[in-house]
Order: structure tokens, then sequence, then C-alpha cells
């Protein structure tokens, strides 16, 4: 009778102790490891055995359920620690394995590790039971219940917990979270057999961050971690692969590490277990990928010459006989020695391996500790990848000549290129060939304004894409019915479709993303019209006048000719006033661009530049550069965009009007074209001198601005009750005599 209940507290049932499940079957054959889990207790006494009392009976099947928990956690100890599959010789022994030990899992594994830890315990009480039982006379009842008394809080619980695992197939990180919330129990014997668990399975999550922080690689065989490819998310909501593939086409075909850094990795939510911060896993999805950038640089930064050689940058493409004097000069920082682990020393990967050796080793996980450990692991990271993007990849020298070319720092080389185009703007663009004919004007622009030392102008290339853009003339007729602008988007002069774009290499790619350049060639545009709009503003006054003084000069003995031009210098008086009234508006508009907005966020860069030395950092001040650059310049607001379009394109109207106005009858035209602007003008003023613009953060030195162009409270004065009103305006009526 002892000896069958020390059996049976071990699970092995016989004819005295059975189990319900084995007798119902077939009696004498053990259950296989793979069966599942029964839902309750099945060990009970033989129901022919007659010599036992009832409180007796109640008593020895009390004590044989810690035998029916035993065997069924040792089960799933089993099941999860099988690692047969991998030693399966052949594939019809690969796939019944598998069909026997289903989905693995190597948090299971480890928890199935800790299971064993606490199954052994309870061996050797029983054991020791045993021993006591055989030495000495004592009740045997009374003696296995008081050895085996803390099983009885312990066994329970865990059957449940590993019920539940099995039943909702709870892996990875979903199992963690499990046991971190069956931590919080008031049964201080319960609660540090869970945390043993929980630290078998933090085992296996401290080996993984390490792999990944460390080393740059994921392992997760069976998909368990929080952190997974981006293919794995694609598959798993259906994307097509060729919508990964025109994802991943974007970037470049050489880098492998680009690829992973922009469309590589993301954070699995089902597998980030809820006591770790969202922030913090962020934190360590960027500092894995830090890490795999600096152990893997692309083969282009470490064989820069050779790779030239065979893919010459596409600025230097577009400007044929023109490279030569522009060479795409080698970086200073570019070492063809140069390997991952010197981009990561190895004593900094040492101590971020020390760092999570550290919490492994720890009995208890701490959130403040791991918090802590992985910001700095985080800041290592960062501060190696600026070190690499700023300092070597020269960072800021990329940064200026952006605000040289596409913010028009280099106003010079912007303002030749505008004039030596200027006949040919003048036309309509033709769509096969706009490009070719824009880039003579662009390359005698640079040869006389770029010099040789300027190593970034053969990243700079001329585009024209007019594809899907309504084009017209750019000297076409307005409207006549005085509707401009009425519509929610404005048809742009065909030319205003120019746009550069920049050559970026590895690592810089990480910092300038296809975001980030749209940006800069959106502001390019915007800036360039605005250039634009002030030189045929200039041309078409110095045009006129050296007609006039021509004229002056040709009739000045003769009496009648010399009357006739005089007065029609004074009827054109008003017109030139109207042309002032432009030219006004826009000079200080882009004095306010130009200086308020793009000198003082370029000095504000520049100070986060030198004080920080975190590349998310440095990414960050980087976007709300600029952000502010395109909220400064009203960019973002539908309503002050169109406006400022229709107000361009109604001086471009006005001087070519003026200056074809001795060969065609133009009146009713300049008329229409001097309503529209005082109308677009006025509404302009008021706009920006509302509340919602003036006392706003959005734009600091916009008061600057309408003190500039209110400093006589000339358009105070005028746009006070225009909205939306056109008023008769003197200029009309002296324009009528003509």
């Amino acid at each position: 009778m002892l000896h069958e209940i020390l059996l049976a507290l071990l699970g092995y049932t016989g004819d005295l102790i059975i189990d319900e499940r084995e007798h119902h079957k077939s009696l004498g054959i053990t259950l296989p490891p793979h069966a599942p889990i029964a839902d309750h207790p099945t060990f009970k006494l033989a129901p022919d055995i007659s010599f036992l009392e009832p409180t007796q009976r109640d008593l020895i099947e009390g004590i044989v359920t810690l035998g029916f928990y035993y065997r069924e956690l040792d089960r799933f100890s089993t099941k999860s620690r099988n690692l047969s599959w991998i030693r399966s010789a052949s594939a019809t022994t690969s796939e019944s394995s598998k069909a026997k030990t289903g989905k693995q899992s190597v948090y299971r594994r480890a928890i199935a590790n800790g299971i064993v830890e606490i199954l052994s315990v309870y061996r050797s009480v029983v054991l020791h039971i045993e021993q006591k039982l055989l030495s000495e006379t004592v009740p045997i009842l009374a003696t296995v219940t008081q050895g085996l008394n803390k099983f009885f809080i312990l066994l329970p619980p865990l059957y449940e917990l590993v019920q539940e695992i099995e039943r909702d197939d709870i892996r990875g990180g979903q199992l963690l979270n499990l046991l971190h919330k069956r931590c919080h129990c008031g049964v201080p014997e319960l609660q540090a057999c869970i945390q043993r668990l929980l630290w078998h399975g933090h085992q296996v999550l401290y080996n993984q961050l390490a792999s990944w922080m460390v080393y740059g690689t994921l392992q997760d065989q069976y998909g368990e971690f929080f952190i997974r490819r981006q293919d794995d998310r694609d598959v798993e909501l259906g994307s097509s692969h060729s919508d990964i593939s025109e994802k991943l086409a974007r970037l470049s075909t050489d880098d492998t590490s680009l690829k992973d850094w922009h469309l590589g990795f993301h954070i699995y939510l089902d597998m980030l277990p809820e006591y770790i911060h969202m922030r913090v896993a962020e934190s360590i999805l960027f500092a894995g990928k830090a890490i795999r950038v600096l152990r893997n640089p692309s083969h282009a930064f470490r064989f820069q010459d050779a790779v030239y050689h065979q893919q010459m940058p596409r600025g230097s493409q577009k400007l044929q006989g023109f490279t030569g004097r522009f060479p795409f000069q080698k970086e200073p920082f570019v070492d063809q020695e140069k390997t991952g682990e010197e981009l990561l020393p190895q004593s900094e990967a040492d101590k971020i391996e020390a760092m999570l050796s550290e919490l492994k080793e720890s009995s208890e996980f701490h959130k403040r500790s791991f918090e802590y450990a992985v910001d700095s692991i985080r800041a290592i990271a960062a501060s190696h990848l600026w070190q690499l993007v700023v300092v070597r990849a020269d960072l800021n020298g990329h940064l200026k000549a952006l605000k040289d070319y596409f913010l028009l720092a280099k106003g010079d080389f912007f303002q030749l290129f505008l004039e030596e185009s200027r006949q040919l703007m003048r036309l309509p663009p033709r769509q096969s060939t706009a490009e070719a004919d824009l880039m003579v004007p662009f390359q005698l622009a640079a040869i006389k304004t770029i010099g040789e030392e300027d190593k970034y102008f053969s990243r700079v290339s001329l585009r024209m894409p007019l594809f899907g853009m309504t084009v017209k003339s750019s000297q076409g007729d307005l409207p006549k019915d005085g509707n401009l602008g009425g519509t929610s988007e404005i048809t742009l002069d065909g030319w205003d479709g120019i746009a550069l774009e920049y050559s970026v290499d590895w690592p810089l790619q990480l910092f300038f993303t296809q975001e980030v350049l749209s940006k800069y060639s959106r502001v390019f545009q915007y800036l360039l019209r605005l250039k634009r709009t002030q030189m045929e503003l200039e041309k078409s006054w110095a045009s006129v006048m050296h007609q006039d003084h021509t004229d002056f000069a040709e009739h000045r003995n003769d009496r009648i000719n010399c009357s006739v031009s005089q007065q029609r210098r004074q009827r054109s008086r008003p017109m030139w006033r109207i042309r002032e009234h432009m030219a006004f508006l826009i000079r200080n508009l882009q004095f306010y661009i130009q200086v308020d907005v793009i000198e003082s966020q370029w000095n504000v860069l520049q100070a986060h530049i030198q004080d920080s030395h975190d590349f998310t950092e440095l990414v960050g001040f980087h976007q709300e550069y600029l952000s502010a650059l395109i909220s400064q310049s009203f960019l973002d607001i539908g309503s002050l965009s169109r406006i400022l379009d229709s107000i361009m394109k109604l001086c471009l109207q006005f001087c070519w009007s003026i200056e074809n106005q001795e060969s065609s009858a133009n009146t009713f035209e300049l008329e229409h074209i001097t309503e529209e602007f005082n109308k677009k003008s006025n509404s302009l003023y008021t706009i920006l001198r509302s509340s919602r613009l003036v006392g706003s953060q959005r734009a600091p030195f916009l008061r600057r601005f309408l003190m500039r162009l209110n400093f006589n409270s000339f358009f105070e004065a005028t746009a006070r009750g225009v909205l939306n009103v056109v008023r008769p305006r003197p200029t009309v009526s002296v324009l009528n005599q003509q």
C-alpha cells in the first residue's frame, strides 16, 4: 500500500491507484507524451477496494492528486523539451516528428526547464518521505500529507498554468506576459515559483536581445520575439510580393542595410509583453537596426573608388561634357579599410553585452534597471551612428549643399540660370525636350558661378517632370470672367514643374530619406517661382525703361513726337505704380522667407547639430527644421498657397502684357490683372494679420513681415472691407483713357 501511494505520487498508476482515462480506454496502457492534458484530476483509488474507511479513501485520493499534477506537468515538460525533430534523418521521419511535437517554442522550452527544476525538488521530497517511512514507525498518511504540504499550494496553479498555455497556444512574449501577471499573488511560495519560471523565460528574451543589440541579427526561429522582419508582417496582412518589391525599389538596390533600416523590421505588438513600454521597444528596435548598419557597411562605403567607376552618380551623368570641371570628388572620410568593427569598436560591443549579462543574471526582473540598460545601449548605438553620419559622411556639408541649391542660398547661380533661360521660359515647354532644353542655361550658369572646390554640385541634377501635369502656355490669356484662383487648385505655369534631385550615398540615406528630399523639392519649386517672378518684374521695368529712353533720345529734337512720348509716359504711370506694388509685395515675401525663415531656422539647426551627439535627436531636429520651413512659408495652408500662386501668376502675366503693349491692345487685360492683384493682395494681408496666424507660434517672424508690408498703413487701409469685394481703383479709370 505504501509503495503504491509513493509510485502514484510520481505519476505511476497500478492496480490500487488507477488513472480513469487509461482505465476507460484500455487497461495497462500509459498515455503517450503528445496526448492532450486532462481537464481535471483523474487519479483515483480502484473501486473494488473495500478495506479502507471512507475518510481514508478521501484522504488518499486527495494525496494522489499531486501525482496527477506531477504527471501532467512532466508530460508538458517532456513535450516542450523534445528535440527529436532536429535529428530527423528523413523527410518522412521529420513530418511524423512535427506532427507529434506540434508547433515548437523556445519560450515554452525554457518554461519547461523551470518546471523540471520544481518537479525535481518534488521528487526529492517524495524520496525523503519514503526513507523516513521505512526507517521510522510513523503514521503513513499523516507523514505524507505533512511532507507534501507546500506542493498542495504549488502544483495545482502550475497545472492550471500549463493547461492555459496548451489550450490557448500561448507562446513568446504572450507567455512572458501571462507569467508576469501570475507573479502578482499573495502566496510567497507560489510567487517565488512563478518568478523562477519567468526568470527562465527572460533568459530566452535576453539571449534574443543580445543577438539583436550586440550583433544586429534576429534569432527568432519560431516568430516569438516582438521584433520581426517586415515581410513577415506583409504576408500576414495579405500584401503581395509586388507591393514589397515596389517599396524596396525606392531604396538603393545595392545596400541591404538601408532596406533593413527603412522597411526591414517592425515591432510585433502581439508578442510585446505589457510590462515593456512601447518607447522601450522602439529603443530596442532602433538599437538593433543601428548595430546592423554599423556592422554591415555598404560595399560602396568601403570601396567607393571602384563603385564610382561602375555607377556614376545621376547628377554627373546628366552634366555630360561638364563633369571634367566638377569631378565627383572622393569624400575625405572614405577609407577602404574601414570595417564594421571600426564603426562599432569591440569595447562598445562588450559593454552592451555586459549590460545584458547583468540583467540576465539578476534573479528578478526590475523594470527600471531594464529600461535604464536599454536606454544606455540605445545611446551607444545612436552615438556611433551619429559619428558615422555626421563626422565621417560629412552631414553638415550636405545640409549646406541642400540649402545652397534647394533653398536658393546660391542666389547668383539661380539668378544667372533664370536670366539665361528667360527667353526659353516665355514659350510653353515641350514635354519631350524640356529637360534637355533647360540643361544648356543650367550648365552655363554653373560654369560662371560654381567654383571647382564645390564638390557637392555634381550631386545635383535638374529634372522637368511634366507627366500628368496640366501645362499651359506661359503667356496664355487670363480668364476673362475674373474668376482666377476660384477653384481649389491653381493651374501652374508649365515651367513651374522644374525640380532638382540630389544624389545621396551610404550612409546618408538613413538621414535623407525620399520623404525628406521631396520636402526639399517642394520648397525649392516654391522659391524658384518666387525668384522668377521677382526677376520678371525687374526685367520688365528695365526693358520698358530702356525702350522709353531710346525713344526719347531719337525724338528729343522732334517736338511733336517728344510730346506724344511724354503723354504716353504720363498715361503709363498708374501701370508702373501697380508694378511697384507687385514688386514691393514679392520682394518683402522673398526677404521674409529667405532671411526670417530659412536663415533663422538654419541657425537653429546648426546649434542643434553642435550640441547633439545622438542620431535620433538629429533626425528629429532636421524634421522640425523642414516642418518650420514649410509652415512658416505657408505652404501647408491651402488658402494662402492658392492666393500666393495666383499673385505670382498675375505678376508674370502683367510683365508679359506690358512688354507686348506696343504690339497689341491689351488695355482690358491690364485692367483685369490690376483688379485681380488688388483683390488677391488685400486678401493675403487680411488672412496673414488674422489672430489665428499672428498669435500662433507657427510663424514667429510674421509680425516683421506684416510691419514691412504695412509700414505706411497702405495695406491696412485698402484691405479693410475688401475681402471678396472688387473696388474700383484709380488705375482702371486712367488706363481706360489709353
